[in-house]
């Protein structure tokens, strides 16, 4: 049964730090895994991929405070976020994906909160 679980988020103060952890199993081949973030009232947005290759792709809004790091063998994924502000308030998902072809298949797990306060 595919499973893609998160963990690590909770409440800091703004300036503070959390880590993300999130773990895929029944997955093979997974070509990017990265972090989602969706904010009330906002729609769902990058903010960071890696491939399998390690390369990294970050929004402009993260850059140089957020690093992501991968485990290809464990098909983990982990999110350090670093100086954190009120605007990183948001659910964050954890998604998997794999490329088959010209098909693309997401899987995605429930989210966890993280909240900055100011």
């Amino acid at each position: 049964q595919v499973q893609v679980v998160e963990s690590g988020g909770g409440l800091v103060q703004a300036g503070g730090s959390l880590r993300l952890s999130c773990a895929a199993s029944a997955i093979f081949n997974v070509n990017v895994m990265g972090w989602y973030r969706q904010a009330p009232g906002k729609e769902r947005e990058l903010v960071a991929g890696i491939t399998s290759c390690g390369s990294t792709n970050y929004a402009d809004s993260v850059k140089g405070r957020f690093t992501s790091s991968r485990d290809n063998a464990k098909n983990t994924v982990d999110l350090q976020m670093n100086s954190l502000k009120p605007e990183d308030t948001a659910i964050y998902y954890c998604n998997a994906a794999r490329v088959l072809g010209s098909k693309k298949y997401n899987y995605w797990g429930q989210g966890t909160q993280v909240t900055v306060s100011s």
